[in-house]
């Protein structure tokens, strides 16, 4: 069969792949544009596999709540290169992945990764077949929802830093909700307060103080103490809710949260930033 320019243009246009490639997976398929994109998806299969070691350290970063501001969602698909980052086309496919999990309501990156991109490939296989036709490895790296009474989604300009956090309260001021999404963002708390620190980050952090004030010259019967003063100004540095408020340092997250509404609080929040 004679695979025509027209024919190889056409495959170009719904893939986006290379022309001689296209006219490679035209041929091989006998021109059955079908059959054509799995070539292509093979392909991207084997650079994917090639790939396996290569760092994607550069991306794009998108957050979404849903209409009813119920559910937020943040994720990142990374890539290797920031030219490839910033290109439209990947962020607009980024984006795309972003609407599907909030439509389908996805709980993990298995459940995204599963579902139908286009109505004809899965999301994991177009991220796939984007690693054949970039030539770059690509891959959803990271994957955060969170369910509250109200959520904000805070992506910061330039994608490469987003996230969504929930409240107590469906009746938060906008403004309000903005200031903390950004206080994340900014200030990068590892949890919302204090009883939400793991157990191995408190320990982390109580031999750092002792091994500290042990070369500080301390005596041994004081490390202890000295240690639980450190962590105490680890949860006001490190826990969003106990944080000073970046507009007002005379207020921590937590009374900036009440004075606007009684009671008012932070339920979860999720932060993705690349590098």
């Amino acid at each position: 069969m004679t695979i025509t320019a027209a024919d190889v243009n056409k495959l170009r246009q719904m893939t986006g792949a290379g022309m001689m490639d296209c006219k490679k997976a035209l041929t091989e398929a006998g021109g059955d544009f079908e059959k054509a994109i799995d070539e292509l998806r093979k392909k991207g299969q084997k650079v994917a596999a090639n790939r396996g070691d290569r760092e994607s350290k550069e991306g794009t970063v998108l957050a979404k709540v849903t209409p009813d501001n119920k559910r937020g969602v943040v994720l990142a698909i990374n890539c290797e290169t920031d030219f490839v980052a910033i290109n439209a086309e990947f962020v607009k496919m980024v984006g795309n992945v972003l609407d599907i999990a909030i439509e389908k309501n996805a709980k993990t990156a298995d459940d995204l990764k599963a579902l139908s991109y286009d109505g004809k490939i899965t999301i994991a296989d177009k991220l796939i077949e984007q690693t054949g036709v970039i030539g770059e490895k690509i891959e959803l790296t990271k994957f955060e929802t969170i369910e509250a009474p109200f959520v904000l989604a805070y992506v910061h300009p330039g994608n490469k830093l987003a996230n969504i956090v929930g409240f107590s309260s469906p009746s938060v001021k906008p403004e309000v909700a903005k200031d903390v999404a950004m206080q994340v963002a900014a200030m990068a708390p590892v949890a919302v307060d204090k009883g939400d620190v793991d157990a191995e980050t408190i320990k982390r952090e109580i031999e750092v103080g002792k091994e500290q004030a042990r070369e500080e010259g301390k005596p041994e019967d004081m490390l202890e103490k000295i240690a639980m003063g450190k962590l105490n100004k680890f949860y006001k540095e490190s826990t969003l809710l106990n944080q000073e408020f970046i507009k007002d340092n005379k207020k921590t997250i937590a009374q900036y949260l009440n004075d606007s509404e009684k009671g008012l609080t932070v339920t979860a929040f999720k932060r993705i930033a690349l590098g």
